[in-house]
């Protein structure tokens, strides 16, 4: 463990335990915790880059999911535990990204059990995408449980179902919520890909299908919420705006006046469901890690993934913003981060 570069001050007296702290949605929450009062201790691998948080009061647990000492010191003692960690299939192969995402939030809850009562709830970081409209409805909710699609998906599922038996029968307290697409400065996959779709002239074009965008302050919102009002062993969703593509890029251009792209075409679907197979043959042929892109994710990247946070909003008091209410900060960011 090493120490902050400044004492903590805190007005809550609460004390707040995170994983994944150094990724996009962590480094939000964590700045949040702190310009709330709260002493935060976060989970960091010994090359992850602090980013923003280097400077900051939070205190550091160096070590990862699999470092079950660590975990406990963690967690040990908090009021709030945050488990964000997780990894993607653009970062590691699948065996790797299901047993991370699973394995290691079991041993998160190992070591919330070790405490022995001495850890406060437990707020996960699930993802939409184990839920799906059902055939025929618009919107999906908590209760439209899906068939995963891909490791992450999976491995999300997995852990899931150890945090719904954690808070049925481990005497544990735990929430879980499913963040859509989160939109906001600092993020290196989804928010860079739709700007450039409006922003930039070498990607004249947008997907087909549709998705619920929110911004990463409103998903920060839904986590505090969570451990303040969620009931334990429940599910939140927190979305956004149901946009299909065009209309999300739309209004990116009209927002950054005149200096978008104005003409664009839409992806054929059958373009898009080609290329899943194509990926899959070359995985298996070569037994190499190409991208991560399948049959069933080319459907989803066709689908309009719309979702309703009724429940969140009604039992939680969440409520998101619109679009366009996060560009001004997003697109700067952008054009300076990004872009360079």
């Amino acid at each position: 463990m090493t120490g902050a570069n400044a004492e903590p001050t805190s007005d809550t007296g609460k004390t707040a335990a995170v994983t994944g702290a150094t990724g996009f949605l962590g480094t939000h929450l964590c700045e949040r915790l702190l310009a709330e009062g709260w002493d935060v201790h976060a989970l960091c691998r010994p090359s992850s880059d602090r980013g923003r948080l280097a400077g900051s009061s939070v205190e550091w647990y160096v070590g990862d999911l699999f470092d079950g000492p660590t975990l406990r010191s963690l967690v040990d003692g908090a009021d709030a535990v945050f488990h964000l960690a997780g990894v993607g299939l653009w970062s590691a192969d699948p065996d790797t990204v299901r047993r991370v995402n699973r394995d290691g939030t079991a041993n998160v809850l190992e070591a919330c059990r070790a405490c022995d009562g001495d850890t406060g709830r437990l707020v996960f970081t699930s993802t939409a995408g184990t839920r799906r409209p059902r055939d025929g409805d618009e919107f999906a909710d908590e209760t439209d449980i899906a068939e995963p699609i891909g490791a992450y998906q999976e491995g999300k599922a997995a852990a899931e179902r150890l945090l719904d038996r954690y808070a049925r029968t481990g005497g544990g307290d735990a929430v879980t919520v499913h963040p859509t697409s989160v939109f906001g400065p600092g993020d290196e996959s989804f928010t860079p890909q739709l700007l450039a779709m409006a922003l930039e002239p070498t990607m004249p074009a947008h997907l087909p299908g549709g998705l619920s965008i929110v911004g990463v302050d409103d998903v920060v919102d839904g986590l505090l919420l969570a451990y303040e009002n969620g009931r334990s062993g429940d599910h939140y969703i927190l979305g956004g705006e149901n946009l299909t593509y065009e209309a999300a890029v739309d209004r990116i251009a009209d927002h950054a006046d005149g200096t978008a792209v104005r003409s664009r075409v839409r992806v054929p679907a059958t373009a898009v469901r080609a290329a899943g197979p194509v990926a899959e043959t070359v995985g298996a042929v070569t037994n190499r890690h190409v991208f991560p892109f399948s049959r069933g994710m080319a459907r989803l990247a066709t689908s309009r993934l719309f979702y309703t946070s009724r429940k969140a909003n009604r039992d939680l008091g969440y409520e998101y913003r619109p679009l366009e209410t996060h560009l001004p900060e997003t697109i700067e960011w952008y054009r300076k981060e990004v872009r360079g």
